[in-house]
C-alpha cells in the first residue's frame, strides 16, 4: 500500500499569520516604553535645571517674582526640549524652603502614544540645596 504524503505547502503562511500579531505587539511596546523613558528623562532634566538655578539665589534675594521667572523660563525649557514626547508639560510653583535650606521643582506632562486613548503621565522631581556664600574672613 502507497502511503501519501501530507503537504506542506501554506505552512509558513499559517506560522506568519500566527506570530505576526505577536511581533508586532512586541516592537510597539518597546518603542512605546521608549517614548516614556524619554518623557521621564525630558520631565527630569527640566526639574533639574530649574533647581540648579533657583540654588543660586540666595534667601535674602529670592521673591517670588525670581521664583515666577525661573519657572515660567523652565515651562519653555520643558516644551522646547520635549518637543512632540513631552505634552502638556506644567511647571508648579517651585519649592523654595529657606529654613531648610532646599529648593524643589516637580514638571508633569503626558508621554506621545502610540496607543488612542492612552495617557501615560510623567512626575519627575529634584532637589537641591541653596548654596550660602559667605564673606572671606
Amino acid at each position: 500500500m502507497k502511503r501519501r504524503r501530507r503537504s506542506e505547502r501554506g505552512v509558513s503562511t499559517l506560522e506568519l499569520a500566527i506570530l505576526a500579531p505577536a511581533i508586532l505587539t512586541l516592537i510597539f511596546l518597546s518603542i512605546q516604553t521608549a517614548l516614556w523613558l524619554y518623557g521621564r528623562s525630558v520631565a527630569l532634566n527640566a526639574a533639574e535645571e530649574g533647581v540648579s538655578r533657583l540654588r543660586l539665589v540666595q534667601p535674602t534675594v529670592y521673591t517670588t517674582a525670581v521664583g515666577e521667572k525661573v519657572r515660567s523660563d523652565i515651562q519653555s525649557y520643558a516644551t522646547q526640549l520635549g518637543g512632540t514626547t513631552l505634552q502638556h508639560a506644567d511647571v508648579p510653583f517651585p519649592a523654595y524652603n529657606s529654613p531648610e535650606g532646599t529648593v524643589s521643582f516637580t514638571v508633569t506632562g503626558d508621554t506621545v502614544s502610540l496607543v488612542p486613548g492612552l495617557t501615560l503621565k510623567v512626575s519627575r522631581t529634584a532637589t537641591g540645596q541653596i548654596e550660602q556664600f559667605e564673606a572671606d574672613k
